[in-house]
């Protein structure tokens, strides 16, 4: 090997390995201890699936759910979840090179109970999902990065059948979709996934249509909802019944095509469904168990969008509310509540099966996980 092709060799070895360390995983947490570190961000390493921590932010109080900003600067959180007479949304910078997370500022929920939070992709409006309350908020983001007054708030009533849990509307997230011109609201409450039409140009961007909700079968509980890479269909999860519904998506249409259980056929009751997420290149799904299960059902997605179940990973721990999928779409993160581990699993990207890969993370009550890819 001549002295040009060695120094080739090395600039694109060193470029690789660089590429490998600008992907970091976002860490929240059920914590009311101050002092504890309540978010946590570590560094993927997309060779190995190694994580290596770069920062953490305190005094706050339970940042259940959270995410980041398109252009990973940001950090947008539930906090004072599960606080009576609270609930508020939280701003943070990340700053990779400092390895620093700073306060930024926090708004009221407009709502009790904040459990979702989500950024349009032009990274100037904030959606937001109050349970308890059942109701979304949207607030404009400034540059800084700071989140303004809420622009939009509205609550609703109507519940379903289950006589326990679905007395009222439970909005469990807020997702926009695909091009990002309409917001879903899955409502386990109320066993419906609302919809607006959003304009981001509008001061009030949440906008009424013709067809304000789809309504699931009974006692579902529709909890979490994503798109498929292609953005022809819709994937929502169950939560009450164990199901996903699969939807032919257009235009801010939702036509229900399949429905498949997220348990084994011997489980008939106790479900407790929490996430769903599809790998970058559309051929698996994935959706997480708790309960009694404390697993990850994996899934083929054919051509026509719908689902085969090809088998289950366990989580490795209890409770797994929350996992992300980096964008290589070569790891999965999961994260479990009551044992407060955090696993990474390898993907094999043509079976789509899962293998833990690394050492877990320990983290009291970690609930929520996302990744980001950070250019430089």
């Amino acid at each position: 090997m001549n002295l040009k092709t060695l120094l080739l060799t090395l600039n694109l070895l060193f470029s690789f390995c660089a590429f490998s360390q600008n992907t970091y995983v976002f860490l929240g947490s059920y914590n009311r201890d101050k002092s504890a570190e309540a978010i946590q961000i570590y560094q993927l390493d997309t060779l190995n699936g190694k994580l290596t921590k770069v920062t953490s932010a305190k005094n706050i109080i339970n940042p259940s759910y959270l995410t980041v900003s398109p252009n990973g600067k940001y950090v947008y959180a539930c906090t004072d979840t599960k606080t009576p007479n609270a609930g508020s949304v939280s701003s943070f910078e990340f700053n990779p090179e400092n390895k620093t997370l700073t306060f930024l500022n926090s708004q009221r929920s407009g709502g009790e109970n904040p459990v979702y939070v989500s950024v349009h992709k032009n990274g100037k409006w904030l959606a937001n999902a109050n349970y308890t309350e059942g109701s979304v908020s949207v607030y404009p983001l400034l540059e800084n990065g700071k989140i303004d007054s809420i622009a939009q708030n509205f609550q609703y009533m109507d519940g379903s059948t289950h006589k326990e849990r679905q007395t009222r509307s439970h909005v469990h997230s807020a997702v926009f979709s695909p091009q990002c011109d309409f917001l879903f609201l899955p409502d386990l409450g109320a066993d419906k996934i609302r919809c607006y039409a959003f304009d981001s140009n509008l001061k009030k961007p949440l906008v009424e249509t013709q067809n304000p909700f789809t309504k699931t079968d009974l006692e579902a509980g529709p909890r979490h909802f994503t798109f498929h890479p292609n953005q022809k269909f819709g994937y929502c999860i169950e939560e009450m019944a164990g199901q996903i519904s699969v939807y032919k998506y257009e235009n801010g249409i939702l036509n229900k095509i399949q429905r498949i259980a997220t348990h084994a056929d011997n489980i008939e009751e106790g479900f407790e469904s929490s996430d769903i997420h599809i790998s970058p290149d559309g051929k698996f799904l994935y959706a997480t168990n708790r309960g009694k299960e404390n697993n990850i059902a994996i899934f083929s997605i054919d051509e026509n969008g719908l689902l085969k179940n090809i088998g289950y990973q366990s989580t490795l721990g209890k409770h797994p509310r929350i996992f992300a999928i980096d964008e290589s779409g070569k790891f999965l993160v999961a994260t479990n509540v009551t044992t407060g581990n955090v696993i990474v699993f390898k993907r094999d990207l043509k079976t789509g099966l899962l293998k833990k890969t690394g050492k877990q993370i320990k983290m009291e009550n970690v609930s929520c996980v996302q990744i980001k890819k950070i250019e430089k």
